[in-house]
């Protein structure tokens, strides 16, 4: 799996505070007793990390993520750690060399389309009984703004570089997700959906860097601020995210 875009590891750790807050009531899914081994799989900049090893006074986080300026800014977020290894890894590829006891992942899944290459590889990663608790963009995630930056993506000066352009996203439905998790070996299985809007007060920064950035990536630098302007001028209210959540809870 190739990284879906380029990152600013830095920028997005300043303007994630809605991902934080959602992940932080993910981690609040997974039952830990505080000496367990967890691969936050797609850890960013490290917010949610840092709230995992608080968990884990005597256990032991693998932070990976597919961006090496994610890990640095995580890097610069949690210091050195004995309990805390940070690895740039592809997700679909990983290999981690022991069985953890649980993967917890916010954020992130729906940047990778093969969902049934990266659950078959979350299956490997983990023990026998091991948690399998994660939540990204599910099925309707932010649909009339994927729609804006389509309507404005078929205008010129956009459309040669964005008519036609699918996107690298997967907002999956729970029945598929929860199809592919027991192909993929995990016996015990919850998907859900959960409209989750939230209101960010500096939307252009928050589109550039979050949003948008992989619609950026494939313009010139010349044309993003003319196609930011495109985008929101077909949208109601664009500091209103209407994100749409896909929530997994497995066992494995």
């Amino acid at each position: 799996m190739a990284i879906a875009r380029e990152w600013d590891g830095a920028t997005y750790d300043r303007v994630s505070a809605p991902m934080e807050a959602m992940g932080l009531e993910v981690l609040g899914r997974l039952e830990l007793h505080g000496d367990e081994t967890v691969v936050d799989a797609g850890c960013g900049s490290g917010r949610i990390t840092a709230a995992l090893l608080d968990r884990l006074p005597r256990g032991r986080v693998m932070g990976i993520d597919g961006a090496p300026s994610m890990i640095e800014a995580a890097r610069a977020r949690l210091g050195e750690r004995a309990n805390l290894e940070l690895r740039v890894a592809d997700l679909c590829e990983l290999q981690l060399g022991e069985r953890a006891d649980a993967v917890f992942s916010t954020a992130t899944f729906h940047w990778i389309k093969d969902h049934a290459g990266l659950f078959a590889r979350m299956r490997q990663a983990l023990r026998d009984g091991g948690q399998f608790v994660a939540q990204c963009g599910g099925q309707g995630n932010i649909r009339v703004v994927r729609e804006a930056g389509v309507a404005a993506g078929q205008l010129e000066p956009f459309a040669p570089y964005l008519a036609g352009w699918e996107g690298p996203w997967r907002y999956a439905a729970p029945e598929e997700t929860e199809e592919l998790l027991r192909g993929a070996g995990f016996a015990s299985v919850r998907c859900w959906l959960e409209p989750r809007p939230v209101t960010t007060d500096d939307p252009t920064t928050y589109y550039r860097n979050i949003i948008m950035g992989a619609h950026l990536g494939r313009l010139p630098d010349e044309l993003h601020d003319q196609f930011l302007d495109a985008v929101f001028a077909r949208l109601e209210e664009p500091a209103v995210v209407p994100y749409v959540r896909l929530n997994i809870d497995a066992v494995a």
